[in-house]
This record gives C-alpha cells, sequence and structure tokens, in this order.
C-alpha cells in the first residue's frame, strides 16, 4: 500500500529592517520624496510557508496581532506572488502562511520582507527559475523596502529607498527594539514632516531634492563600532512621528536613562530602536523597559535577507 505524498510546502525568511541614518528630500511634484539611508537588516524575521493552491490566499501566525491586516488582494504577500505568476507565466495559486514576528505598521518593513519571502518561496515552489536580479526587479515594483529586505546585510539606499548599494559592516550591532501598541501610517508621517517643515521654514534649512547618508554613518559602520554609530544616528522622519504620537518621546527618554547609547524611530514608527554598547548592554536594557511595561525584543544585525530554509 503506498502512501500519498505530503504536499510540498517553502519556508523561506526575511528580515525587518532599521532605518540607523534616514535624510528625507524636499516635497516632488509628484507628491513623493527622494531618501537616503543606511539600512541594516536585523534578526527579527518574517517566516513564510508557500503551498500549491488553485487561487492567491494568505493566513497569518505568530506573536504580532495580524486579525486587522488584509488577506486579499491588497495585502503586499499576495501582490508579490501574483507579480511573479504574471511574470513568469504561471496559471495556478499559492496559499501563504505567514509567521509575523516584525510589528505591524512599525517602521521596521514587515510586510516588504513578507514580500520578499513570498517571491523567493513562490520561485521554487513553482519552479519558475527566475535569477536574483529578476526577482530584485519584481522587488522593487513591490515597494521602496521591498528590495532591501531582499537583499539584506547593511546598504545605502537613495532614490525611493529602493536604489542599494552595500555597505561594509563590521560585527555585530546590538538592538533593544520597543513596540507600541499602535501603528503609524507611513504616509501620515511623510504628511506630518512636509507640514512640520512649512512651520518651521525660519529656523530650518531647506530640505535638498537629493539627499545623502553622512559619511560619519558609512565610518561607524564600517569601523563596528556601536559608540561611533549611536552619534550619528539620525531620522528625519523622528519630529514628525513625535508630532503624532508624543508619548514616544518618553520611551526614547526611558532607554536612554538605562544605559542605551541611543534611541531613535526607527522609520515611520512608532517603534523605537536602540543601540546598546554590547550583549551585556542590550539585557540590561531588555529588562530594565520590561519592567517598565514596555513589550521591548533584542535583535542583531546585520543578517542576510531573504533566503529559502527548506524546500
Amino acid at each position: 500500500m503506498t502512501t500519498a505524498a505530503a504536499p510540498k510546502v517553502v519556508h523561506a525568511r526575511a528580515p525587518g529592517k532599521i532605518n540607523v541614518f534616514l535624510k528625507v528630500g524636499a516635497l516632488l511634484q509628484d507628491g513623493y520624496h527622494d531618501v537616503a539611508t543606511a539600512y541594516q537588516a536585523v534578526s527579527l524575521s518574517e517566516d513564510v510557508r508557500a503551498s500549491a493552491a488553485d487561487d492567491f490566499s494568505v493566513t497569518f501566525s505568530g506573536p504580532i496581532d495580524s486579525s486587522k491586516l488584509a488577506t486579499g488582494g491588497t495585502n503586499l504577500a499576495i501582490k508579490a506572488a501574483r507579480l511573479l505568476a504574471r511574470k513568469a507565466g504561471y496559471r495556478g495559486g499559492v496559499h501563504l502562511e505567514i509567521e509575523k514576528h516584525v510589528p505591524i505598521a512599525g517602521g521596521m518593513g514587515g510586510g516588504s520582507a513578507d514580500a520578499a519571502a513570498t517571491l523567493l518561496a513562490c520561485d521554487a515552489l513553482w519552479g519558475t527559475e527566475l535569477s536574483r536580479e529578476d526577482l530584485l526587479d519584481l522587488a522593487k515594483q513591490l515597494g521602496s523596502d521591498v528590495p532591501f529586505a531582499f537583499t539584506g546585510g547593511t546598504a545605502i539606499g537613495t532614490g525611493r529607498g529602493d536604489q542599494l548599494s552595500p555597505a561594509l559592516a563590521k560585527g555585530q550591532f546590538q538592538w533593544v527594539l520597543a513596540f507600541a501598541d499602535f501603528g503609524l501610517s507611513t504616509p501620515l508621517v511623510y504628511s506630518e514632516l512636509d507640514r512640520h517643515r512649512d512651520r518651521h521654514s525660519q529656523d530650518i534649512f531647506p530640505a535638498a531634492v537629493q539627499p545623502q547618508v553622512d559619511a560619519n554613518v558609512l565610518q561607524a559602520l564600517r569601523a563596528g563600532d556601536p559608540h561611533m554609530l549611536a552619534e550619528v544616528l539620525h531620522n528625519d522622519l523622528q519630529a514628525p512621528a513625535l508630532h503624532l504620537e508624543p508619548e514616544l518621546a518618553r520611551v526614547i527618554e526611558l532607554g536612554e536613562e538605562n544605559g542605551a547609547l541611543a534611541g531613535m524611530i526607527s522609520g515611520s514608527g512608532p517603534t523605537v530602536a536602540f543601540l546598546a554598547a554590547n550583549l551585556d548592554g542590550a539585557l540590561e536594557l531588555q529588562i530594565a523597559l520590561s519592567a517598565a511595561r514596555l513589550t521591548v525584543v533584542r535583535a542583531t544585525g546585520p543578517v542576510h535577507g531573504a533566503r529559502i530554509l527548506s524546500a
């Protein structure tokens, strides 16, 4: 008696990210901004398991509350799967099971990691055999953070953040991430940045159309020195995020009072990323912030980008 083979499941993983430096350019006529950012992929990852199906569907699990996430065509992972199917001429579908560890609307690129892992998983599941360059081109069509979730490591992003060049980072950096119990809309934070710049136009220099990453950031990453990096952490979206959610300022203060070298809003927020001097410092900070009833996790970076774990 023969038994039916178990259905094939491809398991892929992609990392969340921290923008250790983020400069936002002037508002362009199309309503967008160019950016200059230094991305670091961290060990807080999204896991995607893909199995064959007649149509496209997604379910969620993991410690992150995903009850309000879209599961239809607007979900970024579903968009990624459909885009790959069109590119490859594949006529079937896929069921995606996503185990979420990166906060939703938290400024860490969780949805982008879902999309990057989905591209890799579906390529392996369907045997489309696209090159990494082809998959990266698809990633660029899905959103500004998706290409970095695909490549991982440490990189400089320009344009909309999707034009990537690798950056050398020595050793491992220790991060403690404080999650909020609410999300922040990226378009809302960018709109608030524009209003912030208008309100303070007499006090601040006009934003460059094409911003650049500070050379001191690259030097600190190359040196693998958290003290040097702490001095140059920067995020143009922090001021508008704090204006929208003022209580985040107290979270930053609390972390810095308890040993963090520096604290900063991650991306468009509301996750706060604290840089620690070493593993012991990160552990102590995690304990202190947990005692203050904050939801915190430790993470290290840089880590690899999207990859297949099993197929």
